[in-house]
């Protein structure tokens, strides 16, 4: 609906204004109130998305300090590994009747790094001669041929120790099987 309307200027012309009414003046607009309820739900969701991505992240990060732990002693350990296998073969060939100042220095020593690494986590895989070769714990590094059956598919030497350092093994048992 339009009206017409007579207005006057200042020099007195008069001129026909047209006034509108607004159509849309029965449309309900957002009360403030429900603005603001649907703002602070808005905030409410945000706060609570990044109240548990901040969970997730000091979690994370806690996993990956233990995990750098785990890896920084996996690597000393490992490292050691073969100085351990050097001291066994020295302690193997050592006459064990000389009870010289030397040999008993060596064995002593010997002792204490098996200590250490053993309060540190590592520990020997346990084999002997004669178990059955289990290729998830064992590695073959050769095969010979058995003289009596029984020897078949059984650990006929032990070339190196396996070790485990917690639930992980960071080096498997290396063996002869009989074939």
């Amino acid at each position: 609906m339009s009206k017409s309307k007579l207005n006057s200027d200042k020099k007195g012309v008069k001129s026909k204004t047209r006034l509108t009414k607004n159509k849309n003046t029965n449309s309900r607009k957002p009360l403030p109130l429900d603005n603001l309820k649907e703002e602070v739900k808005n905030e409410k969701d945000k706060f609570l998305r990044l109240f548990a991505e901040f969970e997730n992240y000091k979690k994370r990060t806690s996993r990956e300090r233990l995990d750098l732990f785990k890896t920084a002693s996996q690597e000393i350990m490992t490292a050691i590994i073969p100085v351990l296998d050097d001291f066994d073969r020295a302690k193997n060939q050592i006459n064990i009747d000389k009870s010289t100042e030397e040999v008993k220095g060596l064995i002593l020593i010997y002792n204490k790094l098996i200590e250490i690494m053993k309060s540190n986590g590592l520990s020997e895989i346990e084999v002997s001669k004669g178990d059955t070769f289990d290729p998830e714990i064992h590695e073959a590094i050769s095969q010979i041929p058995s003289k009596n059956s029984n020897q078949k598919g059984k650990i006929i030497d032990i070339v190196e120790k396996g070790y485990q350092l917690g639930e992980k093994t960071i080096r498997f048992p290396k063996v002869v099987v009989g074939q």
